[in-house]
């Protein structure tokens, strides 16, 4: 018998001590295909009445899947349910409509909800709308001629009595109370793109939204696209039906014209478009952003082809007569954005540029005179909120850390110093939603290895009223696990030239021994990798391979995007793929230099779109350092790319032709010497599948072994299809444990 209980007693411990292992070990299945390190939801919230109260969705108790819309007061926290699911039952129907946004009409008494969406390109901007009323309780769809999930950017007139939208490349106005539907366009068409835009347009220039009322509610101002005049490129579907089927993208390859812009306004009660007299080729400028600067003027940005000068002009609605107000020019590039705010009624607007060497901001007169607001040696990030009445601006800055992301503030008069408003002691990145009065923030934190935390906090003290989304089951989960040691650090690369870093080591790390290194890379303008943020489940798979024995590092060099100052984001013009696989080589040997455990004869690569393009840059140029790379939707040859991207960065092709040609890795591929693996979705309408090709072309003109994936019909995020994500991710760890061995070596 006490045999026996021993023998219970020791199972019983096995067990426990496999369950804790398990609880702490990291595998491809808990990261991809669980829920366990899903993110607690908070939102969409909006703030009502000035900020005295907020609004969010929370799940029905009483309808599966559904979700009722929750009103908190700020100050106290009273909660109250302001419209339940069961309101959002359509007559006919038993189950409520599936929010998946929802806009406040401007005097709060209508709700519009988004709903039943669909996928246009990188987002879902196409679904139903609906108007619910909260006087009457009545609930309508918007457009109910018209086939499901074909609107688009509906949003309320500024009197509360009308909607927007478009519907196939036409922009129609609805009075809510009437039904009354006008079409205010009639050309639209796959080619004549009103009140949204093209391909290019939304992926480089961030517009998706394409007309705006205004502010008396008589007009709308609209973008007219003319692509006639960009070839389609042609993707092929082969596995939706027994014969294939061609997906035609209107995309204007670099070097090729993009489409014709011109913006127009129209009275909603119909009739003819007065277009803006804007000068210039239509079809070798961009018009980047435009708004309402009052009931009689349009300010429009106005954008030439290489995009190192943008004109702000202001345009008569009526007459359509320009006028250039401010001319923004650099030698690079200038950088776009969306802080152009009206301040002192109208009469000067806030700006924010690089003149001076870092992003700060401006106070500029409809004259073009510009007063700096923000005069500290930083860069602003990104303006936050306007507090006109109190006279502060809050902005996002971080001038001791690049990694990392704070609230500050400055007086709107230029005097004073900035000031920090986020706490010292919360090390990481913040995100705020600041209320309309700027006493109140819902405020978003993380650091590398915190999933964030979601408060609502009062400005600017900062102090926390309540926690709106504690994610303590997620962290509870993150602590759990196999510490694997983590730290940011500094790579001096010579000439002063230092870059961001960070490791995350295997648990058992010792120092004494030689462990594979694998660099994870981007290293465009487009992005940094090198955050102090929760990354989710990249974080959670790079983890895991420290915890299996690699030390995984990331750099980011010159030409990212951090907040270091214009020099350093604009050294890379007209080189990209070239100073960033310097830097990248110098950092690799640098850390070779430094660091006694890395094995150099175990470093390995790996990047995903412009970092799957840096790692077959650096297999191709230093096959001396790189031993293995897998490269995920890499651009091949750079004039395969969208014109608007790659001009951007490299300037024209007929002026920079030599650069194009050995900043593309295809030109390098012959020096290839290590593992390469090459993944690419077929059905990738932002780096096509042909970059992959042009490459494997080149591998197999010089006989040179490689691996190569392709995932059928997958998109640049290659997700969609059952179980995607996941088979690419065990691709990704059994390509790298086959050629680049885990685990310490003596």
């Amino acid at each position: 018998m006490k045999k026996l209980f021993s023998i219970l007693i020791v199972l019983f411990i096995v067990q426990l001590s496999h369950g804790q292992s398990n609880q702490g070990t990291l595998n491809l299945e808990r990261i991809f295909s669980s829920a366990e390190f899903a993110s607690e939801r908070f939102g969409p919230a909006r703030w009502v009445e000035n900020g005295d109260g907020y609004t969010t969705l929370e799940r029905s108790p009483n309808y599966q899947g559904a979700r009722d819309v929750i009103r908190y007061e700020t100050r106290t926290g009273e909660r109250s349910v302001l419209i339940s699911a069961q309101r959002l039952i359509p007559q006919g129907r038993n189950q409520p409509l599936r929010i998946a946004n929802y806009v406040w009409s401007p005097d709060k008494k209508k709700m519009l909800i988004y709903t039943n969406t669909k996928r246009v390109w990188r987002q879902n901007t196409k679904g139903d709308y609906w108007v619910l009323n909260l006087e009457n309780w009545n609930l309508r769809q918007l457009g109910p001629r018209f086939e499901p999930s074909t609107l688009m950017f509906a949003k309320f007139s500024p009197d509360n009595s009308k909607v927007g939208y478009v519907q196939k490349h036409n922009v129609y106005v609805e009075d809510i109370e009437s039904r009354e539907i006008k079409q205010l366009t009639n050309d639209g068409s796959v080619k004549i793109i009103n009140g949204t835009f093209d391909w290019v347009y939304e992926e480089e220039l961030g517009q998706r939204d394409g007309f705006r009322w205004s502010p008396d509610s008589k007009r709308i101002a609209y973008w007219q696209l003319d692509a006639n005049g960009i070839r389609d490129f042609l993707m092929i579907n082969n596995t939706d039906s027994v014969y294939s089927r061609v997906i035609p993208i209107q995309y204007p390859k670099v070097g090729k014209d993009g489409s014709s812009a011109r913006i127009g306004v129209v009275n909603i009660d119909g009739g003819s478009t007065t277009w803006m007299n804007i000068p210039g080729d239509k079809r070798q400028n961009y018009l980047a952003r435009m708004d309402w600067a009052n009931n009689d003027e349009l300010v429009i940005q106005h954008l030439n082809r290489k995009q190192n000068t943008n004109q702000i002009m202001l345009a008569n609605s009526a007459s359509g007569s320009v006028r250039n107000m401010m001319t923004e020019t650099d030698e690079a590039w200038v950088q776009m954005h969306n802080d152009l705010n009206w301040i002192k009624k109208g009469k000067a607007f806030t700006w924010v540029s690089e003149r001076d060497g870092w992003k700060h901001i401006y106070e500029v007169s409809k004259a073009g005179e510009a007063k700096l607001l923000t005069p500290s040696a930083h860069d602003v990030v990104s303006i936050q909120h306007l507090d006109e009445k109190s006279g502060w601006v809050y902005y996002i800055a971080s001038p001791d850390n690049a990694t990392q992301r704070y609230l500050y503030r400055s007086k709107l008069n230029g005097k004073g110093q900035a000031e920090r408003v986020s706490p010292d002691d919360q090390s990481g990145t913040h995100a705020y939603q600041v209320s309309p009065d700027a006493k109140w923030a819902i405020h978003t934190y993380s650091s590398f290895e915190k999933p964030a935390t979601i408060d609502l906090v009062s400005l600017p003290d900062h102090k926390t009223v309540r926690v709106l989304a504690a994610n303590e089951r997620l962290k509870k989960v993150i602590s759990q696990l196999t510490k694997t040691p983590m730290e940011f650090f500094k790579v001096d690369i010579g000439d002063g030239v230092e870059l961001d870093a960070y490791m995350i080591k295997p648990h058992d790390f010792d120092p004494s021994k030689k462990y594979p290194v694998l660099f994870h890379v981007y290293g465009e303008p487009a992005g940094q990798t090198v955050l102090d943020r929760w990354g989710g489940s990249g974080f959670l798979w790079h983890s895991m391979l420290a915890q299996q024995g690699y030390v995984v590092m990331s750099m980011d060099n010159r030409g990212t995007p951090g907040p270091k100052g214009r020099d350093w984001r604009k050294s890379i013009y007209g080189q990209i793929g070239i100073l960033a696989s310097h830097d990248q080589a110098k950092g690799a040997k640098a850390i070779i230099n430094k660091f006694d455990f890395v094995d150099e004869d175990r470093i390995g690569i790996w990047g995903w779109s412009g970092g799957g393009s840096m790692t077959l840059n650096m297999m191709f140029r230093y096959p001396d350092i790189y031993k293995t790379g897998m490269s995920v939707a890499p651009v091949g040859n750079q004039l395969l790319y969208d014109n608007i991207y790659q001009e951007r960065y490299m300037g024209l092709p007929w002026e920079n032709a030599d650069n194009y040609r050995d900043g593309s890795p295809f030109t390098h591929a012959k020096n290839l010497q290590g593992n390469l693996l090459i993944v690419h979705g077929t059905g990738d309408d932002n780096v096509h599948y042909q970059n992959a090709e042009v490459v494997i072309n080149e591998l197999i003109k010089h006989n040179k072994a490689f691996t190569m994936m392709a995932y059928p019909n997958r998109s640049h995020g290659i997700f969609e299809g059952q179980n995607t994500t996941r088979h690419l991710r065990e691709l990704l760890t059994r390509y790298l444990k086959q050629n680049l061995p885990a685990g310490p070596k003596q």
